[in-house]
C-alpha cells in the first residue's frame, strides 16, 4: 500500500519564512502520525511564470508540476502570510488557476501567519471561504501564528503546538485505517 500524499503550500516568496516553517512543521508531524509522503512548496518553487499566466496553460513546466501535485494530493496543508488583512495576491492567483472540481472533498488544514494577533481571523474570514468555494473539507481547527510563536523560524510556542496537535488529530476522520495501523505498529 503506497503512502498517501500530503502537499504543503506556503503562499510566500520569502526564504526563510515563518509561513513555510509553520506548514513544514504541521506536515512533518502529520507525516509522522499518518505515514504521509510529504512535499512542501512555496511561491518561489512555483516560479516567475505565475505572475505572467492568465491561464494554467501559460505556466512553465515547473509551475504546472506544483499545481499537479496540489490537485493530486490526498491532503493539503495551506499556509498564507497575512498581507494587509488577507492573503497575498499571487497566492490567490495560484489558487485561481485550479479548477473548482480539483479540490472537491479534499481535506485541507488551513494556516496563516502574521505580525500580531489582530490578523488571527484571517484563517476564518479569508481562507475558509476560499476553500469552501472549492467544496474542500477545511478541518475545524485553523492555525494562526504570530511572530512571537517562532524562534529562529521554528515553532516555539506551547499554545501553537497544542493547536497544531488538535488539527493533526482531526485528520483521523479522513485516514482512520492509517491512524489505527500506525498505532498498532508502535
Amino acid at each position: 500500500m503506497s503512502a498517501p500524499k500530503l502537499v504543503g503550500l506556503a503562499g510566500s516568496f520569502n526564504r526563510p519564512s515563518k509561513t513555510f516553517a509553520l506548514v513544514e512543521n504541521i506536515a512533518g508531524l502529520a507525516g509522522e502520525k499518518y505515514g504521509f509522503d510529504n512535499t512542501i512548496y512555496d511561491l518561489t518553487d512555483v516560479g516567475p511564470s505565475l505572475g505572467q499566466a492568465l491561464r494554467r496553460d501559460d505556466l512553465d513546466s515547473r509551475a504546472k508540476e506544483v499545481i499537479d501535485d496540489i490537485v493530486n494530493a490526498d491532503v493539503l496543508v495551506i499556509g498564507a502570510p497575512t498581507y494587509k488583512g488577507s492573503y497575498p495576491g499571487l497566492f490567490k492567483h495560484l489558487i485561481d488557476l485550479i479548477a473548482p472540481h480539483e479540490l472537491r472533498a479534499k481535506p485541507i488544514i488551513i494556516t496563516a501567519t502574521g505580525g500580531g494577533d489582530r490578523h488571527a481571523l484571517m484563517v476564518e474570514h479569508q481562507l475558509r471561504p476560499l476553500f469552501g468555494f472549492f467544496m474542500s473539507h477545511t478541518l475545524p481547527t485553523a492555525v494562526y501564528a504570530s511572530d512571537r510563536d517562532f524562534s529562529n523560524y521554528r515553532v516555539s510556542s506551547e499554545p501553537l503546538s497544542k493547536r497544531i496537535g488538535e488539527v493533526i488529530g482531526e485528520l483521523a476522520a479522513f485516514f482512520p485505517s492509517r491512524n489505527q495501523a500506525l498505532i498498532a505498529a508502535e
